[in-house]
Formats: structure tokens, C-alpha cells, sequence
């Protein structure tokens, strides 16, 4: 597991005794480029000023360079030099601010966070929203005078310099709890050399990994000396503790699934799924466009903006057609429509939420290929077959629980080379990432459905066949970035 480093200005600005990780000073740090070659150190900048060209702005740039995880990242300098650049987090913060203080006294201004930690326990969830905007060891958020209700006038780092004994006992304190770790997956006789996070949801209805598959995953990766912890949404003030992040909830683009993938981006930290590949694979009129643009088949499709494009869609495509919102996921905002009434009515209703809708020609079969790819190669191939009396591998319209059809495994030795290998073109248009690409294989052809960012990966269903090998090439996947 990587070493966490503290970085200060002048050796005497932070005694050793004072944190059990190793305190160096900036111009140490900056002298001696191969000192931590071969590790990823976890790097705390406690320097009394962050200004641009500063020694602690090069310490900053120069451990991104180096591979190195540093807090605060020369991103976060820069946003916070001026608030034009940091404005747009600022709704956000005052809703958070004034739902904290709604009842008692009015904060004292600053109000000081330290490592997403504040003294006022009312203020505990906003302390953490202002750590989630702004990594930062320090942070003063300044308060609009007598204002009601309250408003931000302005965020910045707190002058360490300026604190008095009891608040750098604070800061210290907040440090620790900040790099201590919660180990929960078993442990391995040496002491494991990642630890990777797992983010998921423990109360979804169609995870993409059930808990158990993921205790199976922390099993096979603790072989690799690798500990893998299960995350939730509240834990992204943590995330910089790992190594490596995999996202097994479904993902969004407008929830907090896109900010933890952007999170480990910032942090340098392989992600499963990375943000480029969740905006490419959220949405199914962008997807349309690059496999044609790469020549993947895809089913006949029209655009539909409005409805001056109904009967386009039906001229072109013909009933019964499948209609698509472009960012529906596990088969909800897909429906069969099967006449132009039928079409009208749908397009209609789904127009008032979403500016463009994807029409595909309906393709009937008994069954979906879904081809997993990882890093550009063939992961595990499987058949999804329809549910019962439906159209669709999941049925949504049952008025309770969704019901699934059944599945058969294949091994990658007996999949059709022909599916293979256009599940493999689509998904190396997208990027180096875990896909599970949806196909039909009929009598014109194979046809790319979509291609998933967020794939099931489920034991005992898409490892039937390959097994533990699944498990072991998604752990070295990671462990391969970690060591590039």
C-alpha cells in the first residue's frame, strides 16, 4: 500500500512526533525527483501559502508529474484563486449551508473545515460537501455579513500559519482520521500492496454486482495482494485512501457515480467506469452516431427531435419499432411502440424530458448476445435470453419486481468469431475500459445493440464458464495501471 508524505515549508513548521507519517519539506521534496521511485506515495501539502509559482504550487505540479497523489492538486490552487473560477459550486454549498442552520445560532464566520471535518456538528454534512468540491487540507469558508439567509462570499485555504495551538490540534486530528483505513475484505498473510475501492449501492433493486459477487472479487484480488473495499455514496472524502476505484452501481452522468469517476481521474487512479466512457456509453444517440462513423452495424435508426420526425421514423424504419430515451439503462426508457398512434403518444410523452429520442428498427430474436470486453480484449461471452412473454431480457412492465430472462455462458473459445469480433470493434471505439457490448445475431447479420459501460459482472453467470480468470485479468487490469 502506498506511504502517505506530509510536505511543509520549513522542517519546524510540523514535528515528526506530531503524525505517524514521514514530514518532509517542500524544497526536499523538490530536489530529489527519484526519491520515492517505484512507490505512489499519498502526498499531504501543508505549505503556508499555495500561491502560483510557490514552492508549494511546484511541489503540487511536480507530483502529478511524478505519478505521485498530492493534495491539494495546482487544480484546486487554481480554483480557489479566484471565485469566478469556483462560483458554480457555490448554489450547491449555500442550499447545504443553510438546511445545516436552519435551527440554533448563526456559524461564526470563517467557518474553518479541516480534511472535510468541522468543529460544529451540525455542519458536518456541509463541512464534507466543501471537502468534495475543494481537496484541501485547510479551508475558510467566509460568510456574507448579517446576510439572511446565509450566502458564501467567499472560499480559501486557511492560513496555516496563522493557527494558534489548538486548531493545528485540530488540523492533526483530522488528518488521522483522514488516512486511517476501515479494512473489511479478508486479509492475506503478507500485507496486501493495493487497496482498491468498490462503490455500490446496497439497497438498488438491479445492481450490476450483487454483494456476494463482490465478496467473491475481494477473495480472487486479495491472491493478487490486494485488498478491496466496499464503498458507498457517502464515502467520497475517502476515495483518495485507495488505489484503484470500481463503480458497481448504475451509473449517471447526473448523479454521484460521474463525480466519484471524476474524483479518481483527478486523484490518477485507474476507475472502472472512467467518465469518458460513462458520457460515450450513457448515451444511445451518441453511441448511434460513433458506430457508424466506425463502421459497426448497427439496426436502421432516425433521429427524433420532434414531431416532424414521426412519421420519418415510421416511413423508414416501419411497425413495430423500439423506442429509446438516449440515456436509459438496464432496459428501462426502451419500449416497443407498434403503430404510429402508439408512437405519437410515447414520443410525445418522452419529448417533454429529453430534447432528441433514438427510433431503431425492431430486430425479433430469442435471445441477446452480450460480449464483455476489458482493456480491448474479450472478457466473457454470454446469451441473455428474453423474459417471459417479453420482448426484452428484463421486464420492467410486470406493475412489481422486474422479471429476467435466463442467460447461457459461453467460453471465449466457442462465442462465434463473427460476434467476437464486433464486439470487440464497437467497444475499442469507446475506450481501454470494462464494456459489455448487447448484439443480435441475425440471418442479415450481427448487429450492435449498445454498448454498456457499466456491464453486469455477476457470479456464476458471466464467469460460468471462464471462472475465477474473470476476476483475476479485472484485478490485474488495475494493478497493471498502478505499476505503468
Amino acid at each position: 500500500m502506498s506511504q502517505w508524505v506530509v510536505l511543509v515549508g520549513r522542517s519546524s513548521e510540523l514535528d515528526n512526533g506530531a503524525t505517524p507519517h514521514k514530514v518532509m519539506t517542500c524544497r526536499d521534496y523538490l530536489a530529489r525527483p527519484a526519491l520515492f521511485r517505484g512507490q505512489r506515495p499519498k502526498i499531504i501539502n501543508l505549505s503556508r501559502s499555495y500561491a502560483y509559482q510557490s514552492r508549494a504550487y511546484y511541489a503540487s505540479l511536480l507530483a502529478e508529474a511524478r505519478g505521485h497523489r498530492i493534495i491539494p492538486s495546482v487544480e484546486t490552487m487554481i480554483d480557489l484563486s479566484e471565485k469566478k473560477l469556483y462560483e458554480n459550486a457555490l448554489p450547491e454549498l449555500d442550499a447545504a449551508l443553510r438546511k445545516a442552520t436552519e435551527k440554533g445560532e448563526r456559524p461564526a464566520s470563517p467557518i474553518r473545515v479541516y480534511f472535510g471535518y468541522v468543529e460544529d456538528p451540525r455542519l458536518e454534512r456541509f463541512a464534507k460537501l466543501v471537502f468534495d468540491w475543494f481537496r484541501a487540507p485547510a479551508l475558510e469558508v467566509h460568510l456574507e455579513p448579517a446576510a439572511s439567509p446565509l450566502i458564501i462570499r467567499r472560499i480559501a485555504f486557511a492560513p496555516l500559519g496563522k493557527l494558534d495551538d489548538a486548531e493545528m490540534r485540530r488540523l492533526n486530528s483530522a488528518m488521522e482520521r483522514y488516512t486511517a483505513r476501515e479494512w473489511r475484505a479478508a486479509k492475506t498473510k503478507t500485507p496486501a500492496k493495493y487497496a482498491f475501492a468498490t462503490l455500490y449501492d446496497p439497497r438498488e433493486e438491479l445492481p450490476p454486482s450483487s454483494v456476494d459477487t463482490l465478496k467473491h472479487w475481494a477473495r480472487v484480488a486479495a491472491r493478487l495482494g490486494v485488498d478491496v473495499e466496499p464503498i458507498t455514496r457517502k464515502d467520497l472524502p475517502r476515495l483518495a485512501n485507495f488505489d484503484a476505484l470500481f463503480i458497481r452501481e448504475t451509473t449517471s452522468i447526473s448523479n454521484h457515480t460521474y463525480r466519484f469517476a471524476r474524483r479518481a481521474m483527478q486523484e490518477g487512479m485507474p476507475v472502472i467506469d472512467d467518465p469518458i466512457s460513462m458520457i460515450r456509453c450513457t448515451n444511445k444517440v451518441y453511441l448511434n452516431e460513433l458506430m457508424a462513423a466506425n463502421g459497426v452495424a448497427c439496426p436502421p435508426s432516425v433521429m427524433i427531435a420532434g414531431r416532424e420526425d414521426f412519421r420519418k421514423a415510421a416511413d423508414v424504419l416501419g411497425f413495430p419499432m423500439v423506442l429509446k430515451i438516449p440515456d436509459g439503462s438496464f432496459s428501462r426508457g426502451v419500449k416497443k411502440v407498434d403503430d404510429f398512434a402508439g408512437l405519437e403518444k410515447l414520443a410525445s410523452a418522452w419529448l417533454e424530458d429529453s430534447d432528441l429520442l433514438i427510433a431503431q428498427k425492431f430486430m425479433p430474436t430469442k435471445f441477446d448476445w452480450r460480449i464483455g470486453v476489458l482493456g480491448g480484449e474479450p472478457l466473457f461471452a454470454v446469451q441473455y435470453l428474453m423474459a417471459k412473454s417479453h420482448w426484452q431480457i428484463i421486464n420492467h412492465e410486470t406493475g412489481g419486481r422486474p422479471l429476467e430472462g435466463g442467460f447461457k455462458a459461453f467460453s471465449l473459445g466457442e462465442a462465434p468469431p463473427h460476434v467476437l469480433d464486433a464486439g470487440l470493434r464497437s467497444a475499442r471505439c469507446i475506450g481501454d475500459g470494462l464494456y459489455g457490448v448487447d448484439l443480435k445475431e441475425t440471418e442479415d447479420g450481427v448487429f450492435v445493440i449498445e454498448v454498456n459501460d457499466n456491464p453486469n459482472l455477476e457470479h456464476g453467470v458471466e464467469d460460468q464458464i471462464e471462472k475465477d480468470e474473470v476476476w483475476t485479468r479485472l484485478t490485474r487490469w488495475f494493478i497493471e495501471r498502478l505499476e505503468r
